[in-house]
């Protein structure tokens, strides 16, 4: 079963990526048996805007699986962390850069975050898992930054490890988060910001869509 119809949909209702992964080999509990994920990427902004454009991409994929008898599970946007409800509870299940490397969306780069070939780390997402027996896209099984290390060398905080990323050896300590955020504590500005951002715009991925 094709995913074009629904990729089409999501597409034309503002979605910048849309792509499906099997995502068997990653599933425990009670969600092994939504084998396929829906992995949407958006251009990011990190604004309660770009979060409304997730979910209402969300809310399309499920409308459409529902119309059609599937089940699913979103699992909210990565940005949209509404601590102390229950839909907090979904972040621990999934990993949104896993439900994208398995889609063929892009890989780990060294700094920690999802790189899409065409736009870098510049991307929000949101993924839908389902039942639907989509044909999956090839998947992205190894890292693209190869000798590439500007992340790593201009960190402020030197928490980028400089590990590369696989499909094999999917959890390497790529970033250490307590560097990173024991910086943020000495950068009044970045106080609110998940980063301060340098990983992101030091990327050469995307750089052309800015």
């Amino acid at each position: 079963m094709k995913a074009d119809e629904l990729k089409s949909i999501l597409i034309e209702s503002g979605a910048t990526v849309v792509g499906v992964g099997d995502i068997s080999p990653a599933l425990k509990g009670d969600i092994m048996h939504l084998k396929r994920a829906v992995s949407i990427g958006v251009k990011r902004n990190l604004n309660a805007v770009t979060v409304k454009q997730l979910i209402m991409l969300q809310k399309k994929a499920e409308s459409y699986l529902r119309q059609k008898g599937y089940r699913f599970l979103s699992i909210p946007p990565d940005s949209d962390r509404r601590n102390g409800k229950f839909i907090s509870r979904l972040y621990g299940l999934f990993c949104h850069k896993t439900a994208a490397t398995c889609a063929g969306l892009g890989w780990i780069g060294k700094n920690g975050l999802l790189i899409n070939r065409e736009y870098g780390p510049r991307l929000s997402w949101a993924t839908v898992l389902t039942d639907a027996p989509f044909e999956p896209d090839e998947p992205v099984v190894v890292s693209g930054c190869k000798d590439c290390d500007l992340c790593v060398k201009y960190c402020p905080s030197g928490a980028i490890s400089g590990v590369e990323w696989s499909r094999s050896e999917p959890f390497p300590l790529l970033v250490d988060y307590k560097k990173c955020d024991e910086f943020k504590k000495t950068r009044r500005r970045f106080e609110k910001k998940p980063n301060c951002g340098v990983c992101i715009n030091i990327c050469p991925y995307g750089r052309q869509k800015l």
